[in-house]
């Protein structure tokens, strides 16, 4: 309304003349015409993207209208043009990874496939979105269906698709390509699938060398370090003074120094890395890196928990999660948490994720702890003798921080069965799992990154140290992990749909039956036990439940602070 008075008042000002009205007459009636034509051809689709908040006009893809498309184009709102860069096929999906960011979860993505006898189109809905890193931006694709190519393209619901012959842009394999690097310091760490599968064991670097390709030239320099999936090489000096974009790959020489094409790669490093690597202040006593798939629910508790324990700083490794972990990161942000989220779409990686991140976590971080969201620091002899708690773990770090000879800290695990329970507890997991195996399992880490050995080699639960370092391990009395390992069932079966490690078997798989890795009895199947409630249940401790509830339960209410979407709901 205030548009239409405000026209009628320019037209009133305007009438001096019967020339200039007619003018502007004639002018409003071609325009309304315009309308009315675009109007009829879109065919009621014009609609609002919720996303952008800003109209998307669709035309149909008359001959007429060709011209059209440039405008059509502009109403996407903030989005750029949809390009992609590189594709990468995975058992299960097709992950295409884009030139430009655009966003997590944009609605009304879908995937175009080319191919069949007769060179048809399939258009498919996306999986998802999201952001990859500083540039770039990915998009998760069903994967192709038989006769049909994995060269797929993208764009929104109901813009043209146009038909094209099966081309031949190439689609690497999640077997053999090199997917990350990070610059650290003078060199370049380069993580590869199908290089070496030696578990727990350095190669020899003088087999390797990396290849960059920064659109002007193409570099070599030679390898420095090399374990598992990673490689270590030198910086070319170039990318150490200029902000410009190289694809990283790696060369692999045989022990007569013949070498092998290089292994196809989707691994970027951005010369502009260099110049931001330096944290100007103090750095964090202690921070935490995990890797995670869908653990949204319990994420709140594991760090509203370990945040009073002294842990400063949350990096979050999310590998391909579909729940909301985005928004449930935001709300702890809010509320100074300082957690941020790195997006990880390569499955069975987690030992070169964990390498990524001390990288990462070296400039900000004194000490860093590998641990997953169901495991829970604890310290038994604090609360026996009536110890504080609070800032206990980031004042046993600092204890060592001193320390030039050690470089981990060791502590070990008790496993926690589902404590007789069969639905998820609603005040947290340690608070409603009291049950546990008698002796320690494995051991969690927490480690300096600086001390870590060059080609950053770990077996997930540890790192090895360069040379002259060494770790301390904890007795139970001082400390001890609680694993909440054995949930109730609805959480646990979670665990047959994927496991994240690159040398522990899917437990679909009919191996290692007998490993730690798995539960014990239950085979290759999701089928509940009918006493699996009443299992892994050797020794009722109660300590962590205790501390929780003497320290963070309102006095009032009982309730606890991570239950705040529950009390939300009552």
């Amino acid at each position: 309304m205030e548009y239409e008075h405000g026209k009628k008042r320019k037209v009133r000002n305007r009438q001096q003349t019967k020339a200039n009205f007619l003018s502007l007459r004639y002018l409003t009636i071609c325009l309304c015409c315009f309308f009315v034509l675009l109007f009829f051809l879109s065919s009621n689709r014009i609609s609002v993207r919720s996303d952008s908040l800003k109209p998307s006009l669709r035309v149909p893809a008359l001959s007429v209208l060709s011209s059209m498309d440039s405008i059509q184009r502009s109403f996407h709102g903030r989005f750029p043009p949809l390009s992609v860069e590189d594709r990468v096929q995975f058992p299960d999906h097709l992950l295409l990874i884009l030139s430009t960011r655009i966003g997590r979860d944009v609605k009304g993505l879908v995937c175009v496939y080319h191919g069949g006898r007769k060179e048809e189109t399939l258009v498919l809905p996306s999986i998802s979105s999201d952001e990859f890193d500083e540039f770039r931006s990915i998009v998760r694709c069903p994967k192709a269906p038989l006769n049909y190519s994995s060269s797929v393209d993208l764009q929104f619901k109901g813009d043209l698709v146009k038909k094209k012959k099966v081309s031949d842009e190439k689609v690497h394999d999640w077997a053999k390509v090199g997917y990350e690097a990070v610059i650290d310091g003078d060199t370049v760490v380069v993580f590869n699938k199908g290089l070496t599968r030696r578990p727990h064991k350095e190669s020899d670097p003088s087999y390797y060398k990396c290849q960059f390709e920064t659109g002007v030239e193409v570099l070599v320099t030679q390898a420095l370090a090399a374990a598992q999936e990673v490689v270590r090489c030198v910086l070319p000096e170039s990318l150490k003074v200029n902000p410009e974009m190289a694809r990283v790959s790696v060369i692999h020489f045989d022990p007569r120094g013949r070498s092998t094409p290089a292994l196809p790669s989707v691994a970027r490093v951005y010369g502009s890395e260099k110049k931001k690597e330096k944290k100007s202040g103090k750095k964090h006593e202690l921070c935490v890196c995990t890797m995670l798939w869908n653990q949204a629910p319990f994420l709140r508790e594991w760090i509203m928990y370990h945040s009073w324990l002294g842990v400063e700083r949350w990096f979050i490794y999310d590998n391909n999660s579909d729940d909301y972990i985005q928004e449930e990161i935001e709300l702890l942000n809010l509320d100074n948490y300082n957690v941020s989220r790195h997006v990880w779409p390569w499955i069975k990686t987690q030992e070169a994720g964990f390498s990524h991140c001390a990288v990462r976590a070296k400039e900000e971080c004194n000490w860093v702890g590998f641990f997953d969201v169901d495991e829970f620091y604890y310290f038994p002899t604090h609360r026996s003798q009536g110890l504080p708690s609070k800032n206990a773990l980031s004042s046993l770090v600092s204890n060592y921080t001193s320390w030039d000879l050690v470089g981990e800290i060791r502590t070990e695990c008790h496993s926690y069965g589902p404590s007789g329970l069969t639905t998820v507890p609603s005040q947290g997991v340690t608070v409603g799992y009291t049950c546990r195996q008698a002796n320690p399992e494995r051991h969690k880490s927490i480690i300096r990154p600086e001390m870590l050995t060059s080609s950053l080699l770990n077996e997930v639960h540890h790192f090895q140290m360069r040379e002259g370092v060494g770790h301390m391990s904890l007795v139970e009395s001082v400390a001890v992990v609680n694993h909440y390992k054995y949930q109730v069932w609805d959480t646990f079966k979670a665990k047959f749909q994927r496991r994240v490690a690159t040398y522990v078997v899917d437990w679909q798989e009919n191996q290692n039956q007998g490993s730690k890795d798995r539960a014990p009895g239950l085979g290759t199947e999701a089928i509940e036990p009918g006493d699996w409630n009443r299992r892994f249940c050797e020794v009722w401790d109660t300590g962590l439940k205790d501390l929780v509830l003497s320290n963070f339960a309102d006095q009032v209410t009982g309730y606890l602070p991570w239950q705040r979407q529950q009390q939300l709901q009552e």
